[in-house]
């Protein structure tokens, strides 16, 4: 699997009025950078929660999401990029 980044990576927002759907990405490569577990969030355009889960430390996760769908994080330890998989 190649992977292709479309972004900068960037700290998770840590609330709900701060999320970001990382340029209507569909593919989102999602870090902690931490030792701590992390909860992250998916709520869609309107800010209504639709997905959680937890991360653990040192962590990664892809997140396949509707493009206006916006993740946000408990910590801004984890980190996002949104990608692309290629052959």
């Amino acid at each position: 699997m190649k992977l292709r980044l479309k972004g900068q990576e960037a700290a998770a927002g840590t609330s709900t009025t701060n999320g970001s759907n990382y340029s209507n990405a569909k593919l989102v490569r999602v870090h902690n950078a931490g030792t701590t577990q992390r909860l992250v969030s998916i709520e869609d355009s309107g800010n209504t929660l639709k997905y959680t889960f937890t991360i653990s430390g040192g962590a990664t996760e892809f997140l396949e999401k509707d493009p206006t769908d916006e993740i946000f994080a408990a910590n801004a330890e984890v980190k996002c990029v949104s990608v692309a998989y290629y052959s």
